[in-house]
């Protein structure tokens, strides 16, 4: 089985400590730093002693609570998936709790996908069965809603799922006929699909969703002819930059030389990670490529977050080794990267 993991799984914990998470050996695999900006602790496993597939989502909501969520076995060729938060990264995250299968019962049906709204529930996203999407949510009081059929129609590869500026959560799948979008009216809402979807020729696996603004998510795909665009709804995509290698790009918004930028990061078809920044909204400005680091195996991971201070960092993570590295904005102007570093 392939090892996946969706969403941006370096994250600021509310002490200002860093943590990484990832599924190894059955398990989902926490790192973070003893205090911020110092030494790393050893990797523990979170969420107790489930046996897990080698699958996770990782969501963050604007209390810094991480919220995981992958698929465990239940039989022969049977997974239901399970979710778990972890409030501070220097303590135990809850036991794994059961959300049960888009269809009732059955295999595993996709990676899935988790946002967490401005009151702090989690939307668990999943492709079903029958092509479509399922979400499962956090009730206002606890526990857990019904499993719920999103619609759309032969969605393909990993999904998207982002909370906007106003807490409303969103989600972006790919199809043959283009990109669907499930927006929330507002808290509580379930999201609804648009009436249309964009249509573009998009790459499966390729779609991540950053909010660049009150108004706005942006939304980064490759197309066919190796293009990574950026599309806003209401607007016409824009063809931002060729890709450096396949996969989606890692996406961060931050300041440098005090400007508001968008920071993208993609593993380079070489092996070394690229990077690429320009001010925020504005495509229009150009993008280029910059490599850094060592050669990375192709099925390395790849995130983007910031620290206590405000700087950039970039983390990658080798799944057959659990090799974690990670590299920070040196504190001079420019994109100036510290050297690469085990943890």
């Amino acid at each position: 089985m392939v090892r996946t993991l969706n969403g941006a799984w370096l994250i600021r914990g509310r002490d200002g400590r860093l943590s990484a998470y990832a599924p190894l050996r059955d398990a989902v695999r926490c790192w973070a730093e003893q205090r911020p900006g110092g030494p790393w602790a050893p990797p523990r496993a979170v969420g107790g002693d489930q046996r897990l597939n080698p699958v996770l989502a990782v969501g963050q909501g604007a209390d810094s609570y991480a919220h995981l969520v992958s698929w465990r076995p239940t039989g022969t060729d049977e997974a239901g998936l399970v979710h778990s938060t972890h409030f501070r990264p220097h303590l135990a995250a809850l036991d794994w709790e059961r959300l049960g299968h888009p269809n009732t019962k059955g295999a595993q049906t996709g990676v899935p996908a988790v946002a967490v709204d401005a009151e702090g529930r989690a939307h668990v996203f999943v492709r079903n069965r029958g092509g479509g999407v399922s979400m499962r949510g956090q009730k206002e009081r606890g526990g857990w809603g019904p499993w719920r059929d999103l619609k759309g129609r032969e969605v393909t590869g990993e999904l998207a799922a982002v909370t906007r500026a106003s807490g409303r959560v969103e989600l972006y799948a790919a199809s043959p006929a283009g990109v669907l979008r499930w927006t929330q009216e507002g808290p509580g809402h379930i999201p609804a699909l648009d009436d249309e979807p964009l249509k573009v020729a998009v790459r499966p696996d390729t779609l991540r969703a950053l909010t660049t603004s009150d108004e706005h998510v942006t939304l980064f795909y490759t197309d066919e002819n190796d293009r990574v665009c950026a599309w806003r709804a209401g607007a016409e995509p824009v063809e931002l930059i060729d890709r450096a290698g396949p996969g989606a790009v890692s996406a961060i918004r931050c300041t440098l030389d005090g400007v508001d930028c968008t920071l993208l990061a993609q593993r380079s078809a070489g092996g070394r990670v690229a990077f690429a920044a320009y001010p925020t909204e504005q495509e229009s400005a150009g993008a280029w490529w910059a490599e850094s680091g060592p050669r990375l195996p192709a099925d390395a991971l790849l995130s983007l977050g910031e620290d206590q201070e405000g700087r950039v960092v970039a983390a990658t993570l080798q799944p057959a080794t659990g090799q974690l590295m990670l590299t920070r904005r040196k504190p001079e102007p420019g994109l100036a990267l510290e050297a690469w570093a085990p943890v």
